[in-house]
């Protein structure tokens, strides 16, 4: 079962065809008398715990914050939201949640999987919800308890688009050469780099190109990793490694770290672009939007929003919920300044893979799909 689409999200132009702080410890909601929310709600308070990153991540923690954000305003609640920001503090801001008498606790990653499994079972008449993870850590099949939902996405659809662009964009420049590099080498990372680089064979399959991948290969699981989400000299020199192959157009995943991938840009003084991911980040962060050719988003937001107001109305559903092309989940978003640049005739080459994609003529296979 999905999570039903309350707004339709942001996309890319319409001749493609495609659709394109930390913020305190929050009281207890009180009864507001001019508030529309429905009555069962005014006694509901939700609760958010970040991943490493933070909330300005300008990524997925920040996109899951906003989506609680909108969601209590909507509900006419206050959510508490506690920002980790190691993973030491995981386990703990979970403690906090429950003895704050949170009703719904989302938490924000993969990472945070045995800390969510472990308060969900202590505490089953709390509802629980994690993005990017299945709270399968038995790996069993199944989710470890009852009360959690997991929100995934389905992330390497939308990067196929991505690694086809950036294979056409790199082309048309006569570089051939594309890169990527990731945080942790978990799934929810992989995913984004896997869909990449199956995108450019597209691309090559297609065009009888000659576009190369640099930073990861699928078939051997192997690629530049930077060992963590922060933007540090780490992640710097592993950008910078990526960078060192000639590429033009370099794919980073793992939140911050495109602000490393950015700042080795820089020193290079090469033209090379970037890529972003789960958010708009040409939209989210104006300093790099001149260098940002596309993002691969996540419609995180949209997840917690819907699983938060749901919880609010009684109507929890522990059914998890994969984000795809065709529920638009994930997508590629506008390619802003760059799109009177791009090749001739490459919007309406995604829209038809997109739509290929939604068909089941093309299946994107990845390892780390959910």
């Amino acid at each position: 079962m999905t999570i039903t689409t309350t707004k339709k999200l942001l996309g890319l132009t319409a001749a493609a065809g495609m659709i394109v702080a930390l913020a305190g410890c929050g009281s207890a909601p009180t009864t507001d008398p001019t508030s529309d929310a429905p009555e069962e709600a005014l006694d509901f308070l939700p609760c958010l715990v970040s991943d490493e990153g933070g909330w300005n991540d300008k990524s997925f923690n920040q996109s899951a914050k906003e989506g609680m954000d909108r969601a209590a305003a909507e509900l006419g609640v206050t959510p508490i939201e506690l920002e980790s920001a190691s993973e030491n503090d995981y386990a703990r801001n979970m403690e906090t949640a429950v003895s704050e008498g949170c009703d719904l606790i989302v938490s924000v990653g993969f990472l945070l999987s045995a800390a969510t499994v472990e308060s969900a079972l202590a505490n089953p008449d709390v509802d629980y919800a994690i993005i990017d993870d299945w709270a399968d850590n038995d790996f069993d099949g199944t989710v470890d308890a009852p009360n959690v939902k997991p929100l995934v996405f389905d992330t390497a659809q939308a990067a196929y688009l991505g690694g086809y662009a950036a294979a056409a964009w790199s082309a048309q420049a006569g570089v051939n050469k594309v890169g990527t590099l990731g945080g942790m080498q978990i799934p929810s990372v992989a995913v984004f780099m896997d869909g990449f680089a199956l995108g450019v064979d597209k691309f090559n399959e297609d065009k009888s190109g000659a576009v190369e991948v640099f930073g990861w290969d699928v078939a051997s699981q192997q690629g530049a990793f930077t060992g963590g989400f922060a933007a540090n000299d780490t992640a710097k020199q592993t950008a910078q490694g990526v960078l060192d192959q000639g590429v033009d157009v370099i794919l980073p995943v793992g939140g911050p770290i495109y602000l490393s991938a950015a700042a080795a840009i820089a020193d290079s003084g090469d033209d090379t672009l970037m890529m972003g991911v789960d958010s708009d980040l040409a939209a989210a962060d104006s300093s790099v939007a001149d260098i940002t050719l596309v993002s691969i988003m996540k419609a995180i937001d949209v997840a917690v929003f819907d699983a938060t107001v749901a919880a609010a109305g009684g109507d929890f559903d522990p059914a998890p919920y994969v984000g795809t092309l065709e529920n638009e989940g994930v997508k590629l978003s506008s390619f802003h300044e760059f799109e009177a640049e791009l090749p001739d005739g490459l919007l309406d080459e995604l829209a038809a893979l997109q739509q290929q994609i939604i068909d089941g003529t093309i299946t994107v296979e990845s390892p780390n799909s959910p």
